[in-house]
């Protein structure tokens, strides 16, 4: 068998009954489509539905599922009586993580975590408990797995549902995936999120991808969009659409609207026939990118990546190379390198006033610090290095400045300074539009409070990538 279906629930607690009371008018359409699933999960008759959430216990390096009593209530949003229990499928649970451990995507039970050390308690949370109390309406018999997505890259995630997916059919089981997920969080002003009017544009972009089943438009949204979306579903999406990897699909989008400032859209992806792997077409794809970066990097991006892959293969420093610009070993100046892997940040580590005799020796250095000593990342492993990114940043002298005015975080990067403590942040960052959350990131970094007598510099960078 494999997977049967899989539906985009949102949800709100105002949706039950029992919790909104005469709110629940207001999210009518929504109640409506979240029944209509119901209705078509009973005829599926599944032995096993799968629940992606993103309120349970999120980890940045790993997907979590749920190993503990699948039981909660509605008590924190006033509707104490109002309870669900399941019962887990232990055999689905353990093939998802057998098969996932082989492609190398991180995943863990929650036993393993130890939740009370992260203050998360052993309790269905509202992202599993709101779907599924529509889903009970109609038909309770099936076994539950759920869990939680990491925050890891949108392709990771994705190749983890082709695992579910793989298990399921490993196991002939029929699998019902939902990904509980609501979208823009920032549609109205006084949203719980705040106001963006991209938020909106977020929201009619990825509904009309869902209803074309558009793998490619939602690998390519603009990341600076999803950041301002404020959103929390995409992610739970990612894994679901992974369990339909190779089939053809409809798609269907039952309902959405956004009454109290955030996107609650429901939709349905039915399997039909098979097709091309979209993963597979992905890694052709970025391996057809990165060979074109890499027969046009200048010697910047040249001598951080040759400089990486020496370190990371042979342990070894890389010699400075006698054929570079005379200007690499000639002149002296702080240098960032980044690293990205899957377009997402890998390491970046860098000098703001130069520390080695020439520019060249700075890059070497912070390359393999980058790949190997961000303390916020594992070590690059040789595997890794075919996939990865890199771009390099040549910093000018800091110059101080006496007011915020003065900078620009389009032009201009920032450090801030009080006493030892010390945050940098480059320019030109997507998702940095402004000033002031230029300086709250680099505050943050240095551990300076806002309110302190802190130094501002400015700096501009030649950035190569």
């Amino acid at each position: 068998m494999g997977i049967v279906g899989c539906y985009l629930m949102p949800h709100p607690p105002i949706m039950v009954p029992e919790v909104g009371g005469d709110e629940v008018r207001k999210v009518n359409a929504s109640i409506e489509a979240a029944h209509k699933v119901g209705m078509e999960i009973q005829k599926l008759k599944p032995d096993t539905i799968v629940l992606v959430s993103p309120h349970g216990p999120v980890f940045q390096d790993a997907v979590c599922i749920y190993d503990f009593p699948l039981r909660g209530s509605f008590a924190s949003f006033g509707a104490p009586k109002l309870k669900l229990e399941f019962e887990p499928d232990e055999d689905l649970k353990e093939e998802i993580i057998k098969r996932a451990g082989k492609t190398r995507i991180p995943a863990v039970k929650s036993s393993s975590m130890h939740l009370s050390r992260y203050g998360i308690m052993e309790d269905l949370d509202h992202g599993v408990m709101v779907p599924l109390y529509f889903i009970t309406r109609h038909t309770a018999d099936f076994k539950l797995v759920p869990l939680a997505f990491g925050m890891l890259p949108y392709e990771d995630l994705y190749a983890f549902g082709k695992a579910i997916g793989e298990a399921a059919e490993s196991l002939d089981k029929k699998v019902v995936v939902v990904a509980s997920g609501d979208l823009s969080h920032r549609l109205l002003p006084g949203a719980p999120a705040g106001f963006d009017p991209e938020g909106k544009v977020f929201d009619e972009k990825l509904v009309s991808i869902l209803e074309r089943f558009d793998l490619d438009a939602l690998y390519d949204l603009d990341q600076d969009l999803i950041e301002r979306a404020g959103e929390c579903g995409l992610r739970s999406i990612w894994i679901m659409l992974g369990t339909l990897d190779g089939r053809e699909v409809k798609a269907e989008v039952l309902s959405y609207e956004g009454p109290f400032g955030v996107g609650y859209c429901v939709a349905a992806f039915h399997p039909e026939g098979k097709t091309e792997s979209w993963l597979e077409r992905l890694s052709k794809r970025r391996a057809e990118e990165i060979k074109i970066r890499r027969e046009n990097e200048d010697p910047y991006v040249k001598l951080a990546r040759e400089s990486l892959e020496t370190y990371v293969r042979t342990g070894k420093v890389l010699k400075v190379p006698d054929d570079l610009p005379e200007e690499m070993l000639e002149k002296r100046a702080g240098v960032f390198v980044s690293i990205k892997k899957r377009g997402q940040l890998r390491g970046c580590i860098g000098t703001f006033m130069p520390t080695k005799k020439n520019i060249a020796e700075e890059i070497i250095r912070n390359a393999i610090s980058a790949g190997c000593e961000d303390p916020r990342f594992s070590p690059v492993e040789p595997e890794e290095l075919p996939e990865l990114v890199y771009s390099v940043d040549v910093l000018t002298k800091p110059e101080p400045v006496d007011s915020p005015d003065k900078l620009d975080p389009k032009k201009y990067g920032v450090i801030v300074k009080k006493g030892a403590r010390t945050g940098l942040l480059l320019p030109d960052l997507e998702g940095v539009d402004t000033v002031e959350k230029q300086l709250e990131i680099a505050l943050r970094k240095a551990g300076i409070r806002p309110d302190e007598d802190y130094e501002i510099f400015r700096f501009e960078v030649v950035r190569h990538h």
